[in-house]
């Protein structure tokens, strides 16, 4: 037999493995192990949680640094290592990438399923009696408990009235960026509304609502802009235009190069003097066949040369430059243009169309604005400008907002909302430790675990927001156990003397896909954390 298939017994797994790898097996080397870390990550997320959520300040293996409270953007900067507690991170992400809210509710939720299962494997229970018992009240919270939630408040009638965007946004705005909701809600739910199609069921892309950030003034400043909001101004001296046909170029505007290199020899004076005007005519003759197509704008991907910027002005057309093709992209989405990689004069199809282009000064800094009117056929694309005094804060406003178009995508798929402020989770936690007084065998112990942890939720709150997390959570049980489903927490109790810190019809309202998918997540993960029972790690190359 080959020497490499010789196998010594008395080395055990290191004779069958290479060397360098690590191994950890049974309760206390796995399992337990993987619950730590994954209550460790919990932790850190858990404070951040809900309006009175704390900051935290993340610096990045490129140094820069990052001052947020939305759970997705710390779990994703933290680069963590542990492979179990990346199981809640890569839940966290789909969260954000599903519904856009709620990343938090994951995280927090499965940790605290986790640190509940520790109590449980001290009193002998078999990590397959635990995974048993969550499975079982998983199923019935999804099925049972949580639908009959979302019949206690009126689902969104209409996705196309802005007062119903902003009911259901608002809440979403709070949670991230507390005091900024009743400017930001309304300019949402008008970028949303300004992309949906004219006819149909209301529904809108993601992608069509941008947010251009200018640094300077305050929140209050900001507006929405139905088109595409360009943050640098145009190359020529005109500045604005009406009824604009655009054509958008892929490359530079500027006389090609060769690709070998080539030697000119001149052999008198007349050669010099020529030997530029044949470059100057073929630079009019494009700029000239562009003009005569129509075109008001030439919007560049590139460079512009000074002979071409030269003719643009001359045959009356605004230019603008665009370094980024992914901007570049949207702005033939916003004007219905394709973008050309030769330069030369446009079809009537290859050519956009806008309402007006013109360039303003915002805070001191020039922006190019290409704005639709209401009837616009063109593509439709909003962009909300945004203006805070430092750009940690411009960057939060920038996360809550995609969160908040999130919710409102979402809403107009299904408009189902339940209680918020923790009254939906302390009414699962009361059903959950109900259903398992009636379940026999081991597993209730852990079904009762899990009504346990959902208390979590409405005890963060609590603690984040100062008030004195045992009165609230005894206050809140006694409201849900005499029949207040609606009940919840109220944040806005702290300090207030002989307060309960509970409201009996709580007014903060979350989207049921969010919170049933937030949910689920957390289920699955910590599940299949609790069924790695041996971990083992290759050398790293």
């Amino acid at each position: 037999m080959a020497q490499s298939m010789a196998y010594n017994q008395a080395a055990g797994l290191g004779g069958m493995l290479k060397q360098g790898h690590q191994s950890m097996e049974g309760l206390e080397g796995a399992t337990i192990r993987n619950v730590e870390a994954c209550r460790e990550i919990s932790t850190i997320t858990r404070t951040s949680l809900g309006p009175n959520g704390m900051n935290k300040l993340v610096v990045n293996h490129l140094g820069k640094i990052i001052v947020t409270s939305d759970c997705a953007t710390i779990v994703k900067e933290l680069e963590i290592e542990h492979p179990a507690a990346k199981m809640l991170q890569l839940a966290a992400e789909a969260q954000d990438f599903e519904c856009g809210d709620g990343t938090n509710l994951v995280v927090s939720f499965a940790g605290e399923l986790l640190s509940q299962t520790e109590d449980l494997f001290r009193m002998g229970l078999h990590p397959s009696d635990v995974v048993s018992g969550f499975s079982k009240a998983g199923d019935k919270l999804m099925e049972d408990f949580l639908p009959p939630l979302a019949e206690l408040v009126p689902a969104m009638a209409d996705g196309r009235s802005k007062d119903e965007l902003v009911r259901v946004v608002k809440p979403v705005l709070a949670a991230k960026h507390l005091g900024s909701e009743d400017v930001l809600a309304p300019l949402v739910a008008e970028a949303c509304l300004g992309t949906m199609p004219n006819s149909g069921p209301a529904s809108f892309s993601v992608d069509s609502v941008r947010v251009a950030k200018i640094l300077g003034g305050d929140i209050t400043q900001s507006h929405v802009v139905h088109g595409f909001v360009a943050l640098r101004g145009l190359e020529t001296t005109l500045t604005s235009a009406t009824d604009a046909k655009i054509v958008v170029f892929g490359c530079g505007m500027e006389a090609s190069a060769t690709e070998a290199k080539g030697t000119v020899l001149m052999k008198n004076a007349d050669d010099l003097k020529s030997y530029n005007k044949s470059e100057e005519k073929k630079m009019e003759e494009i700029v000239k066949g562009i003009a005569d197509a129509g075109v008001k704008v030439c919007v560049v991907g590139g460079t512009v040369s000074e002979m071409a910027l030269h003719f643009i002005e001359r045959y009356g057309m605004l230019c603008l430059r665009i370094g980024s093709k992914w901007e570049l992209r949207r702005l033939c989405v916003a004007t219905g243009a394709t973008a050309l990689v030769r330069l030369g004069a446009p079809t009537p199809d290859e050519m956009g169309y806008c309402d007006r282009v013109q360039q303003k000064e915002v805070g001191g800094r020039p922006v190019t604005i290409f704005s639709q009117s209401e009837g616009s056929k063109t593509g439709k694309l909003s962009t909300i400008v945004l203006r805070a005094s430092t750009s940690s804060v411009l960057a939060d406003l920038e996360r809550a907002i995609d969160d908040g178009v999130h919710a409102a995508r979402t809403a107009c798929k299904n408009g189902k909302v339940v209680p918020g402020a923790g009254a939906t989770e302390m009414e699962l936690s009361l059903k959950i430790k109900a259903f398992a007084d009636t379940c026999p065998g081991l597993d209730q112990y852990a079904i009762r675990a899990f009504g346990k942890a959902l208390a979590v939720v409405p005890r963060t709150l609590a603690e984040n927001a100062g008030l004195d997390q045992g009165v609230v959570l005894a206050a809140l049980g006694a409201a849900h156990a005499s029949g207040k489903i609606r009940a919840g927490v109220d944040i806005d109790q702290m300090g207030v003397t002989g307060s309960t810190g509970v409201c009996d019809e709580t007014d903060v309202l979350d989207l049921y896909t969010t919170k049933a998918s937030a949910l689920k997540l957390a289920i699955d993960s910590s599940l299949t954390v609790l069924r790695v029972d041996q971990i083992i790690m290759s050398k790293k190359a």
